[in-house]
């Protein structure tokens, strides 16, 4: 098989996959109320914190074509330099190539932790409405908020609600 050819075939097999993650049954998707995933068996490429025990956790799905994921970053690192060991900022990359990970965190430097799904098993599992995808996460585990989308200064102004909110509930 020709190489152009093969690299066709996967780039339709990988969408097929993103596609069947994007109409799983509703139920299935990560929503409010529902307990965070227990990442140790998702095989992500990269260092999660140690312990997310009591901390508000900000759980971010993005890919590096995403404009809006751009946008992002930088109000998500003001939110992490602001309220420091009391948040937790995963950032979840989707991307099906690590060098375009790479080149986006090259142009966006960021003090909050930044993993990648390159098998697609939390894509699979919370399955994200759209990129950006941020599960606003409480200290006990539960998810109190979703964001489909960053819509700059309107959603910045949410988060630093919401997380306010997690923290004033948080010991």
């Amino acid at each position: 098989m020709n190489t152009s050819r093969h690299k066709f075939i996967l780039s339709i097999i990988t969408a097929a996959g993103l596609l069947a993650a994007a109409v799983r049954p509703a139920d299935a998707a990560l929503k409010v109320g529902d307990a965070m995933p227990d990442f140790a068996h998702l095989e992500l490429e990269g260092k999660l914190p140690d312990s997310l025990k009591g901390k508000v956790v900000i759980l971010d799905f993005w890919a590096s074509w995403c404009l809006p994921c751009a946008a992002s970053f930088p109000a998500m690192d003001q939110l992490q330099k602001k309220y420091g060991d009391r948040l937790v900022i995963i950032a979840v990359n989707v991307d099906e190539k690590k060098a375009n990970m790479d080149a986006f965190l090259k142009k966006h430097t960021v003090a909050f932790t930044v993993v990648r799904d390159g098998k697609q098993k939390v894509v699979a599992e919370v399955a994200p409405e759209t990129m950006p995808t941020s599960f606003i996460v409480d200290g006990e585990g539960k998810v109190r908020y979703l964001h489909n989308g960053f819509h700059g200064a309107e959603t910045e102004k949410q988060y630093v609600t919401e997380i306010e909110s997690l923290l004033k509930r948080t010991p």
